[in-house]
């Protein structure tokens, strides 16, 4: 199919639904867990088990908060013709915390936290700074709806960092977290581009994450913890040193981690992605059976492989199921999500 940027983002979208509802079923399980478990690694819908704090209960193919946040976000994007700021973002939370199928059974403790206090009326730079000392706000949850932001701003890596970083705020208001936001940003940015490979989608997370890192210690709290720019390279050092794709992804989940923590998931899903060779499903499945937060990781990294890869090479069928179940009208919203990107040309 020749190029059409539409195609992008509506394979970007149909990526981010499919990677968080196949990964909601393995969500907190070992590589080898998954396998006992299901009998085999994961490569369709299943049912979540019962035991799942998170998943446990719902049905096979249904998304968690990863892609719901991301969806509400990108009919924000739509609804404020692309002009995002803290306090809109805050309302966008503020409108999906009143979903009772996602919140709060689904919300991670950064999230949890800030809501509570938005609800209250607090300021949402302030929330989303958290404690002057605190442990809050490094974890995944700015990373894995961050992706309207590239999608909307196609080939263009310094307004997709700023939007990442405004993204983050109101709840993930720290140099880590819009470190890993901004660079899931930006490789969005630049896959969804004509011009766009592999090489180039990692080199485009790489400089968001540095520059989503040099904004948020301007803008946000500096937190404690690993470095994403460090984490991004180690997995690409993995992933092009390995031999063997399946043998990468295994030892990007045991050397970098694939949890909570931003420095954690977004190199992970950045990794997969390279060593998948960014076809959309294998990097989805890897993302589903590496094991810890796999809904989170598996949405990031179909967000990315969808975007680069377009809505042709995502199988049919699994599309048709995640927004049949989820009642999803992803083609509206990645027309309304083109006509802004293309709103400068």
């Amino acid at each position: 199919m020749d190029y059409s940027l539409y195609h992008r983002i509506l394979g970007s979208l149909a990526g981010t639904a499919i990677g968080d509802a196949m990964g909601a079923a393995t969500e907190l399980l070992t590589e080898e867990e998954i396998v006992k478990r299901f009998g085999a690694p994961v490569e369709s819908f299943k049912k979540p088990p019962l035991a799942n704090p998170y998943a446990g209960g719902r049905e096979a193919g249904q998304i968690t908060d990863d892609a719901s946040l991301t969806f509400y976000l990108a009919e924000t994007y739509i609804n404020a013709k692309g002009k995002l700021s803290p306090q809109l973002v805050a309302d966008t939370i503020l409108r999906w915390s009143e979903n009772g199928e996602y919140f709060p059974r689904f919300a991670g403790p950064t999230t949890k936290t800030a809501v509570e206090r938005l609800r209250a009326g607090e300021d949402p730079v302030v929330v989303g700074r958290h404690e002057e000392i605190s442990p809050g706000g490094v974890t995944n949850g700015g990373a894995m709806k961050v992706s309207p932001a590239g999608l909307v701003n196609p080939g263009n890596l310094k307004q997709a960092t700023e939007d990442a970083v405004v993204i983050c705020r109101p709840t993930h208001g720290t140099q880590i977290a819009m470190s890993g936001a901004a660079a899931v940003a930006c490789a969005v940015a630049e896959a969804v581009t004509e011009r766009a490979t592999v090489m180039s989608v990692i080199k485009a997370a790489q400089q968001g994450a540095i520059d989503g890192e040099q904004l948020g210690r301007k803008v946000g709290r500096i937190a404690a913890g690993p470095s994403v720019v460090k984490r991004i390279e180690l997995a690409i050092h993995i992933a092009l040193t390995t031999a063997g794709a399946d043998t990468a992804c295994r030892r990007i989940g045991q050397y970098v981690g694939s949890g909570l923590h931003t420095a954690e998931a977004v190199p992970a899903a950045i990794g997969i992605f390279l060593a998948m060779g960014g076809e959309p499903l294998a990097t989805i499945k890897w993302a589903v059976n590496v094991g810890d937060d796999t809904d989170t990781v598996a949405c990031i990294a179909g967000a990315i492989a969808g975007a680069f890869a377009g809505f042709d090479r995502i199988p049919k069928d699994l599309y048709e199921q995640v927004t049949k179940i989820n009642n999803l009208r992803l083609e509206e919203l990645a027309t309304g999500l083109t006509e802004l990107a293309q709103r400068d040309s």
